[in-house]
């Protein structure tokens, strides 16, 4: 099986590390305001890393939360790694508002609503300069 991660194109690359990287996601319509801090290699599990590894790539998670609290000042940013569908280490850092369009229920929950949501045109920008 091809790993989608290990083998991702085009992506939007905000910030890169010899570990890890982090990235815009903007294919999913339910969460337009989503990075994802993506282990380089091709392991599954938190504890496939060494101690440092962890700390390293749930400081990076921290530090992604922390811009797109900055830049969004949401109601909520939602963490998760799950790994379910693709067994490749990454994290999501999803900034969560009152108008989107599953709020309070997970992004991956049907939809409850339309989304009232406007997001800056350069907040991809705005989140990289903060990783920087």
């Amino acid at each position: 099986m091809t790993c989608p991660i290990c083998t991702a194109d085009n992506e939007d690359i905000l910030l890169q590390t010899p570990n890890l990287r982090v990235i815009a996601v903007h294919n999913e319509a339910a969460a337009p305001a989503f990075c994802r801090v993506i282990w380089n290699d091709h392991i599954a599990e938190m504890t496939d890393l060494s101690a440092a590894e962890r700390a390293e790539i749930m400081e990076m998670v921290y530090k992604v939360e922390a811009a797109m609290r900055q830049v969004f000042r949401p109601a909520k940013i939602n963490l998760a790694s799950l790994g379910n569908v693709v067994p490749h280490l990454h994290w999501h850092v999803i900034a969560r508002f009152e108008n989107d369009a599953n709020f309070p229920a997970p992004i991956w929950a049907a939809p409850v609503r339309e989304h009232g949501m406007t997001l800056p045109d350069n907040w991809t920008e705005q989140v990289k300069a903060l990783l920087a």
